[in-house]
């Protein structure tokens, strides 16, 4: 449990470097708002499809391999943006695109934890597991501070060092569970999805829940300097707020499901989320009450994170490896089209609103789509003597 949940800290931290850099590679660049929005927003993507190829991988070789293969591969790429430097909108895509390796550290910690506890267990295990996402923490609160000492490239030669310490941990003490483990194939992601409406509703409501944690994870450093004034450094440290809060909910909240109920937990996570970015739309308060309202917001997004993986292996106790790859890959989808989306909307409206009630609508169209759905699960779970949902 520990070595999956440094991994996944480790990498999460560089999978969102870009994020609280933004400004400062916009600035060094000369990137508008919408090309600093896609430039945060390829890694979540690309972290997003890695993940079920990653996922492949574990099958084949165990997760731990896949893992220590992974992340030599995420500190090559910065130790070659550090000596040769990032220098057009290009390499700045590349790079991220790179990073998006360490985005799908999700396909290998998670299913490194969850295999080695019981069904009544798993909200906890996963959702401690899940935490590593207190990564993005470390990148903006630390990242535009480094930049302003020592330049922003200069910074992935520092990420490097904790990663290489990490990845000595996770070789010397991360251990698959003796368990057996079918391999999958593209076919067996591709049979899980055909005819069966239950793992399309989980990817719809993750996408949400992550994607919202994930896309104003990457976003929020760039919405609070161009909203607000805020300095890179400011930023940053308003946007690690957001995250902490998030993080910390994410075990919280698979705690919090295990004794009310996935599904319970979720309709509260999405009808807050809704009044809260809602109420970011409007813009009332100025830029305390508005930071604030997005620690509640994220707070509440990392509650659905962990409630979701409370009811991910009850209903997909089988396929659990496929069905975390799938949702992981529709969580960064998500993500990624938020923080992308934040950007074109700011773009060509002039404003960051539309894009936040847009969200908002989303998270009540889920709330709404989740009242339809919970009861037809918990009659066949509870049928199935499942932990509660």
């Amino acid at each position: 449990m520990l070595s999956a949940f440094l991994y996944f800290d480790l990498s999460f931290m560089v999978w969102y470097l870009l994020g609280p850099l933004q400004v400062q590679i916009a600035e060094a660049l000369a990137l508008d708002t919408q090309q600093r929005a896609l430039m945060v927003a390829v890694p979540i993507l690309c972290g997003a499809v890695l993940r079920l190829f990653l996922g492949l991988l574990a099958d084949r070789i165990g997760a731990k391999l896949t893992g220590v293969l992974a992340q030599l591969l995420v500190i090559a790429a910065l130790l070659v943006a550090w000596k040769l430097g990032v220098h057009s909108f290009g390499q700045a895509l590349l790079l991220g695109l790179m990073l998006g390796v360490a985005g799908a550290s999700f396909a290998v910690a998670l299913p490194l934890a969850s295999r080695w506890y019981p069904p009544e267990h798993q909200g906890t295990a996963m959702g401690i597991a899940g935490a590593g996402n207190s990564g993005t923490v470390l990148a903006a609160l630390f990242a535009p501070a480094l930049a302003v000492t020592f330049g922003f490239q200069n910074v992935f030669g520092l990420a490097c060092i904790p990663l290489a310490l990490v990845l000595l941990v996770f070789a010397l003490c991360a251990k698959d569970a003796p368990v057996p483990v079918a391999r999958k194939t593209l076919g067996d992601y591709a049979q899980v999805l055909v005819g069966n409406r239950d793992s399309w509703w989980f990817m719809f409501f993750y996408a949400i829940t992550f994607g919202g944690f994930a896309g104003f994870a990457s976003a929020l450093p760039g919405y609070f300097h161009d909203q607000f004034g805020f300095e890179p450094k400011l930023a940053g440290w308003a946007t690690a707020a957001c995250v902490l809060a998030g993080s910390v909910m994410r075990p919280l909240g698979g705690v919090i499901a295990d004794r009310i109920g996935g599904t319970r937990s979720l309709q509260m996570v999405y009808v807050a989320v809704t009044v809260l970015v809602a109420a970011a739309a409007l813009g009332i308060g100025g830029a305390t009450a508005t930071v604030a309202l997005f620690v509640f917001t994220l707070l509440c997004l990392g509650a659905g994170n962990g409630a979701v993986f409370q009811l991910v292996p009850q209903r997909f106790g089988a396929e659990i490896g496929l069905m975390t790859g799938l949702i992981g890959m529709a969580g960064g989808v998500g993500g990624f089209l938020l923080a992308a989306g934040l950007g074109v909307v700011k773009q060509h409206a002039g404003s960051y609103a539309p894009g936040l009630w847009l969200f908002a609508a989303v998270a009540l169209t889920a709330s709404l789509c989740l009242v339809g759905v919970k009861q037809r699960w918990r009659m066949h779970w509870a049928a199935a003597g499942a932990a509660r949902v």
